[in-house]
Formats: structure tokens, C-alpha cells, sequence
């Protein structure tokens, strides 16, 4: 199996399927909804083959492929993928067949072409998978830049309130974080010996103002994709106006895009300038934990509260990364991981209950867990998972940044700390206000609200509740493939984790 070309497969396949349902005629929806359905299974298949076949005590990089591209340039299709991208990919198997489901007639309610909405859903997959996968710094920033397209047309087309505003809001900020990237690309070709491979460029030396100015050109890029403090105004209104389903991708995976390149490329690439901005970026990761928090707490539009709550974890992401310890560092991954099932599975619930009430003010509910209790319960406990109570997921995963921080940097562990407070002040009041309390006497005039989930609702959220269980009582077997890279990373920085040992990531996590 370790010989089978699984990530050129797995890039390609849902390109194929997109195009195949691209094709269906208009006038049948159901045919395209199965067929992108399956086709996504077909994705997830081929991920758990290639999970199975992973070695998790072999070599850093496995499953490496290459293809001449454009030779004079040193251009080629190389793939491969450590223990993080390993994850990510997973992910992105895992979330999109759900996201289809939950989706089933939200295209049908914009009044547009159903089977370009799904075939937008697979293209995006194909982006996503690309960008994990690549381990040629051009071919990334292809895929870095071609994500946006599929997103901008699910946001722009088929997208809620002020749908236009935030796909063009959400187009140019990234298209300007690309423009930075592109700059260090180039810079990187000419001083890196006219290669885009990134083992090559990994042994590279560079000057030190030279490699700060690159780390900085990229770094640019990955922390308004995240994004961190203070470029992520633009992701309020994206989740806000995009569909249930892409805000669950756009916050669940492409967000985690900007984390994984500065673990790829920031960090590897210019070690000494990632130790130098390091300060910096400790700094941004605490001011976005709790500026987000702050804003989530008196935000009224249910899909903006949770692209907030996603700021604030992607700073405990960020202070897990530059805190520079293997303990932080699998919990920042690890938060990639748990943040994309909870905050994926919190956005998906949230698409479902707006759908009934037909509006994503919180004030337009109040006690609608009398009418849909086991909505409002899946409601509560994907709340409980995003303020990482013990026993989810999410838990494991802060508590390894902020026990990995504190032995290196006290002061930004206790601060980032107090996000796990106002963590609990939005999401309880947020519960609080649409499905506990007297009801709403309109709601009982809603027909939507007279339904409780579906058996295919039922589907979409049990795998991730249990998934979130099972890693929030035994995520070893992901922290076993996420940690050997982690610690190659850190070796790359050249940062070991201080002495005395505080202990193994699974005593940790235990």
C-alpha cells in the first residue's frame, strides 16, 4: 500500500467528480447530491487506506511523488506528507462527505444550480487536499491561491445577507496575503539555488536579513488565512454570509491552511528568524484570544459569534506554535484537528437551526429547546466542545499549548488562560438565549421549528460527536502521528524542550 500514489489520487480524484456532476442536467438534484456524496466517500476510503499505511515511527515524509511540471523553472508535482499534513488530510475526508449532507437542500433554497453548488464542494476538496500535500513551494501556492475561487462562488453565490460584500472582503484579503507570498516565493527561488523543492530548500543557508524578510513575506500570508489578530476582520463576515456547510469548511480547514504553512515552510525554512519574530507572534496569538472572545461575547448573528470563537482558537493555535516546545507544538496540531470537528460540528448545527427559524439572530429564539430538544442538545454539546470542557477533544488539545507555554513562557500561558473563561461567558450565554429560557412565542409559528432532526441531520452529527468523545478520552492515536513530526520541527528551529522534562505528550495528555 505505501507504494500506491495516494496523494496525487486523492488531489485528483475529487476534481473528477466535480467535473462529473458539473455535467448533470440542472433538472435532477438528487442525482448530483449522490453522486458528490459518493464521491466523497470515495476520498474518505482512500484516506483511511492511506492513515493505515502510514508509519508512524518511519520516515518524516512519506508517500513522496514527483512529476516534471515546468523544468526550467525546477517546477515539479511533488507530494508528500508527514504526520501533520496526515491529520489535516483526514480532516478535509472526514469533514466534506458531512458538509454535502448537511447541505442537501441548501443550494435548492438559493434558487441557483444545484449541481454546481456540489461540484464547487469537490473542487474545493481537490484545493485543499493540493495545499496539504504539496512539498513543492510553487505547486502550494497554486493551490494556496486556486482555493479561493470555489469559496468566493459558494460565499458570493450562494451565500446569505450581504453575501457579495464579504466573498469580495474575503477574496482580496487573501489575494493580498498571496501577493506577499509570492514575493518571498520568487525571493526564495533566487537565493534558494533556483529550486521550489522544499527538502532542497529545507538544507538551504540563507543570510539573516534575508531570511527575516522571507519569513516575514510568508508569514504575511498564513496570518491573514488563519488568520490572527490583527487580520481577521475579514472572516466575521465571510462565516457570516456564507452557507452552513463552506463556513464549516472555510473555519474548519482552509482557516487551518495559514497554521500548517507556518509549521511547513516559517519555521523550517528560517529558523533563526522564526525564534527572532517569535515574541511578536506570542504576542498577536494572546491579543486575538482574548480581543475574539471579547467581540464573541456581544455579537446577535449566530454565525458570526462562532467565526469569533474561531479567532480566539486560533490564538491558542499561534502561542502553541512559537511557544517552541513538543508539547505545545501537538497541541497546537492537535487543536487543528479538534477545532475543525467541534467548530465544524458547532457551524453545522447552527446552518440547522437557522434553517428552521429562517433568520441567524439570537434575539429572533429564546427557549427553542422545547420545540427541538435533541437539536438544542447536539447545540449545547457542540458549545461545550468549543469551550473545551474535559472530556472533548478540544480540552487535550488546550491544555498540552498551555502546559507546553507555561514552561517556557509564564505570562503568556496565564493570560491566554483567561480565553477559557470568556470561552465559557459566549457559548453558555449564546445557549442560554436561543434554546433555554421562556419561549418565543413566534417560534411556535414557525413550521420549521416544529422539527426536530432528521435521520439524515442524525448522520451528520454523530460521527464528529463521537469522534470529539473518543479523542477527548484517548487521542493517542493521533498525538503517535503527529508528534515525531512536531519534534522534527522543533529540531529544525533548533528548540528542545527545557530541562527538567515536564513529561511525555501522552503523560500529558493523560
Amino acid at each position: 500500500m505505501s507504494n500506491f500514489p495516494f496523494l496525487s489520487v486523492l488531489t485528483v480524484a475529487p476534481l473528477v467528480g466535480a467535473l462529473l456532476v458539473a455535467l448533470l442536467p440542472r433538472r435532477n438534484p438528487d442525482l448530483a447530491k449522490l453522486v458528490a456524496f459518493g464521491w466523497s466517500l470515495l476520498v474518505l476510503v482512500l484516506s483511511v487506506a492511506m492513515w493505515i499505511a502510514f508509519q508512524a515511527d518511519g520516515d518524516r515524509f512519506q508517500f513522496r511523488e514527483s512529476y516534471a511540471w515546468i523544468p526550467n523553472w525546477g517546477v515539479n508535482f511533488t507530494f508528500e506528507v508527514d504526520g501533520i499534513a496526515l491529520v489535516m488530510l483526514m480532516l478535509i475526508a472526514i469533514l466534506v462527505p458531512l458538509v454535502i449532507l448537511a447541505s442537501w437542500h441548501d443550494a435548492e433554497s438559493s434558487k441557483r444550480s444545484v449541481p454546481v453548488y456540489f461540484a464547487l464542494l469537490l473542487v474545493l476538496e481537490c484545493t485543499m487536499i493540493g495545499v496539504f500535500a504539496a512539498a513543492d513551494v510553487f505547486l502550494f501556492y497554486v493551490f494556496f491561491e486556486v482555493m479561493l475561487v470555489p469559496m468566493y462562488f459558494l460565499i458570493g453565490s450562494y451565500g446569505g445577507h450581504q453575501r457579495q460584500y464579504a466573498a469580495v472582503k474575503f477574496f482580496l484579503y487573501s489575494l493580498v496575503g498571496g501577493l506577499f507570498m509570492l514575493a518571498a516565493v520568487i525571493g526564495l527561488w533566487v537565493v534558494g539555488g533556483k529550486t521550489f523543492d522544499w527538502q532542497a530548500l529545507s538544507q538551504a543557508e540563507f543570510a539573516t536579513d534575508t531570511a527575516r524578510w522571507l519569513f516575514l513575506g510568508f508569514f504575511l500570508a498564513f496570518a491573514i488565512k488563519a488568520p490572527f489578530f490583527p487580520f481577521h476582520t475579514w472572516l466575521p463576515d465571510a462565516g457570516g454570509a456564507a452557507p452552513a456547510g463552506a463556513a464549516a469548511l472555510l473555519v474548519g480547514v482552509l482557516d487551518k491552511v495559514g497554521t500548517f504553512g507556518i509549521l511547513r515552510y516559517c519555521l523550517p525554512l528560517f529558523p533563526e528568524a522564526s525564534r527572532w519574530f517569535a515574541p511578536w507572534a506570542l504576542a498577536l496569538g494572546v491579543i486575538g484570544i482574548i480581543y475574539a472572545a471579547l467581540l464573541a461575547v456581544g455579537q446577535n448573528d449566530l454565525k458570526r459569534l462562532v467565526s469569533y470563537t474561531s479567532i480566539a482558537h486560533f490564538g491558542f493555535i499561534g502561542v502553541g506554535i512559537f511557544a517552541f516546545t513538543t508539547q505545545a507544538g501537538t497541541g497546537a496540531v492537535l487543536y487543528m484537528l479538534n477545532h475543525g470537528l467541534a467548530t465544524g460540528l458547532l457551524f453545522l448545527v447552527v446552518g440547522m437551526l437557522i434553517a428552521r427559524r429562517g433568520s441567524a439572530l439570537i434575539s429572533d429564539f429564546g427557549g427553542a429547546g422545547k420545540l427541538v430538544p435533541l437539536l438544542a442538545g447536539v447545540l449545547f454539546f457542540a458549545g461545550l466542545a468549543s469551550l473545551a470542557l474535559p472530556g472533548t477533544a478540544p480540552f487535550v488539545s488546550e491544555f498540552l499549548v498551555l502546559i507546553g507555554t507555561f514552561t517556557t513562557n509564564k505570562p503568556v500561558a496565564v493570560i491566554a488562560t483567561l480565553g477559557i473563561i470568556l470561552a465559557a461567558a459566549y457559548v453558555l450565554w449564546m445557549v442560554q438565549r436561543t434554546t433555554q429560557g421562556t419561549l418565543n412565542p413566534a417560534l411556535t409559528e414557525v413550521d420549521g421549528m416544529r422539527r426536530d432532526l432528521s435521520l439524515r441531520e442524525k448522520v451528520v452529527v454523530a460521527p464528529l460527536i463521537a469522534l470529539i468523545v473518543l479523542l477527548g478520552f484517548y487521542p493517542k492515536p493521533v498525538t503517535d502521528v503527529i508528534n515525531p513530526a512536531v519534534k522534527a520541527t522543533m529540531q529544525d528551529v533548533g528548540r528542545t524542550d527545557p530541562a527538567p522534562e515536564v513529561g511525555s505528550v501522552q503523560e500529558a495528555a493523560k
